[in-house]
């Protein structure tokens, strides 16, 4: 039973726990800006969607519903500048994490093949690579590279835990080599909504693929965009070869998202107002935690989108924990998401007005 959880690292937020401690305990509560979940009401239409389509007592489609698909395409076309998507170019998932993590056991890959992901990144890259056997490999610049053996290439912009923004030349490029090298191409876009000093762009976007998605599928959520992480809302878009094998053995392995959860992604999709609404929450957030930590002697390094700061003391990371978890606030050691980010900690603003406004104090 520990033959596949010994190919596994530790599983990191473990580590956390004695510093979450020593922030619980502080006079006026813990402020746990650690991990980036949402805090605020899932919006009423969603809501509505959901309860409307509670009575589902049949099994749903992998596929999704016909309306599912519509919407999702919807979107890629008129938010990621994907022209030419259609419903083959779609798949739902349940929850990004989950695709991440049997990706590359989905696509048959194991020993000799490489799964390559950026130096800096969330760590469910290597989970994925590990859990079928696979190599894990980092890069700072994919095109630099050795392509022989890798299988599967990795990119994540907006960026989790820097909140870097790759620019659209760079993913033009980018394409270009995983194309000429056969590579399969998997981005994560899951922060693309959420972009503040610079504009995200999707590697489906016409200026980026040109039109085609041979070799290319972008990763998307809506446990951000719409305070959905409970629902496990989630969907890929891009090459129809491969979303129609991963169909295939998503059909066998069960890997269907509930009705209910479909009926309530169509309403999420199909509505902006929110989105912008919850945009302008983060957005106010952000400023008080960037001003209060910058006061306190942080540097803020990339952290132009997503729902993080990527900040330091120019000292190791677990020293940063332990001094602000003194302070009653709880952040992400740097570490976590690979050896580069030893001096650095992630600190989310997905906590509440409230809290967000104690930090500030404190830090203060």
């Amino acid at each position: 039973m520990a033959a596949v959880s010994d190919r596994l690292p530790a599983f990191p937020w473990d580590k956390l726990e004695p510093y979450k401690a020593t922030a619980a305990a502080h006079a006026d509560g813990i402020v746990d800006l650690s991990v980036g979940t949402p805090v605020d009401p899932v919006p009423q239409l969603i809501r509505r969607a959901l309860i409307e389509a509670a009575d589902s007592p049949g099994y749903p489609t992998v596929w999704g519903t016909v309306a599912l698909r519509d919407a999702i395409t919807g979107w890629v076309r008129g938010r990621l500048g994907a022209s030419a998507a259609e419903h083959r170019n779609v798949l739902p998932v349940v929850g990004s994490k989950e695709l991440v993590a049997w990706l590359p056991t989905q696509l048959g890959l194991g020993a000799g093949d490489k799964v390559a992901y950026p130096r800096l990144a969330y760590p469910t890259y290597e989970v994925g690579a590990r859990l079928c056997g696979a190599e894990a490999v980092v890069y700072d610049d994919p095109t630099e590279l050795d392509p022989a053996g890798v299988k599967l290439l990795w990119l994540n912009s907006p960026s989790n835990p820097t909140g870097k923004v790759l620019a659209k030349e760079d993913l033009v490029r980018i394409v270009a080599w995983a194309r000429e090298h056969g590579i399969l191409l998997f981005s994560d876009e899951c922060y693309l909504e959420l972009g503040w000093e610079a504009e995200p762009v999707s590697v489906l976007h016409d200026d980026v693929c040109g039109g085609s998605y041979e070799g290319i599928v972008a990763v998307h959520s809506l446990s951000k965009r719409s305070n959905l992480a409970g629902y496990r809302a989630a969907f890929v878009a891009g090459d129809a070869d491969v979303l129609g094998e991963l169909l295939e053995i998503r059909k066998h392995g069960g890997m269907m998202t509930p009705a209910p959860v479909q009926a309530a992604t169509v309403a999420a999709l199909g509505d902006d107002a929110h989105v912008e609404e919850q945009r302008e929450r983060y957005a106010a957030r952000r400023a008080a935690l960037r001003a209060a930590l910058e006061a306190h002697g942080f540097r803020v390094e990339h952290s132009e989108a997503s729902l993080y700061l990527w900040v330091t003391r120019d000292e190791p990371c677990w020293d940063t924990v332990a001094h602000l978890a003194g302070l009653g606030i709880l952040v992400a050691p740097g570490d976590f998401y690979g050896e580069a980010g030893a001096r650095f900690v992630r600190v989310a603003f997905t906590a509440t007005d409230e809290r967000v406004e104690a930090a500030v104090k404190r830090l203060g």
